[in-house]
């Protein structure tokens, strides 16, 4: 039987949009809990970063935390 959990980054952008996550850092958090392995390294790009945000505010965050998301 093989492995059918979702990659790191498309649960990141599954979190960003419809769960309960208000920053990257929550994400990364999130992912952590979830057993994702190398999420800092999948997540650490300037663009991603940028793109999980907006993800973020589209969903109805007004004011993602930003400390080193950004």
């Amino acid at each position: 039987m093989s492995d059918t959990r979702i990659g790191t980054v498309e649960r990141a952008f599954q979190l960003a949009r419809e769960g309960a996550c208000r920053s990257v850092s929550d994400i990364r958090e999130r992912l952590t809990a979830e057993g994702y392995e190398g999420v800092f390294s999948h997540l650490n790009g300037m663009s991603i970063r940028r793109q999980l945000t907006d993800a973020l505010v589209a969903r109805g965050v007004t004011t993602p935390v930003e400390s080193d998301d950004v």
